[in-house]
């Protein structure tokens, strides 16, 4: 192997890093988290939502690019849930992978947040 072949470990993503891209389409604010949510990486996810201070938000998770999530990730969508609520806004979960939707599953938040196979039905009014 070559030196130019040897991957820079400065520059490999870290497995335990979250990065939220934000978005809007049609006044709908989309939030996409790439990594895992927990305990160490949730506060990302957190002022994401945080940073959104629109009146009566509606905002869409776009879960597609989440490998793992744990009870930290279930709180932060549980009070990111009401927090919008209490606003006249509302949250949406759109796209989760097979792993994030058993957690989501088994705790029942599909029960409590709208959660959307597609980002289109997420996005449907």
């Amino acid at each position: 192997m070559t030196e130019e072949e040897v991957a820079d470990p400065q520059n490999l993503p870290l497995p335990d890093r979250l990065t939220v891209a934000a978005d809007a389409t049609d006044d709908i604010h989309v939030l996409t988290p790439t990594g895992e949510i927990d305990h160490h990486t949730g506060d990302e996810l957190r002022q994401a939502l945080d940073a959104i201070t629109t009146p009566r938000p509606r905002v869409v998770i776009d879960l597609h690019q989440v490998t793992f999530m744990d009870s930290s990730g279930i709180n932060i969508l549980i009070a990111a849930h009401r927090a919008l609520t209490d606003t006249g806004g509302w949250l949406r979960l759109a796209r989760p992978t097979d792993p994030v939707l058993r957690t989501l599953t088994i705790v029942g938040i599909d029960t409590v947040i709208d959660c959307h196979t597609t980002l289109p039905q997420a996005l449907d009014d």
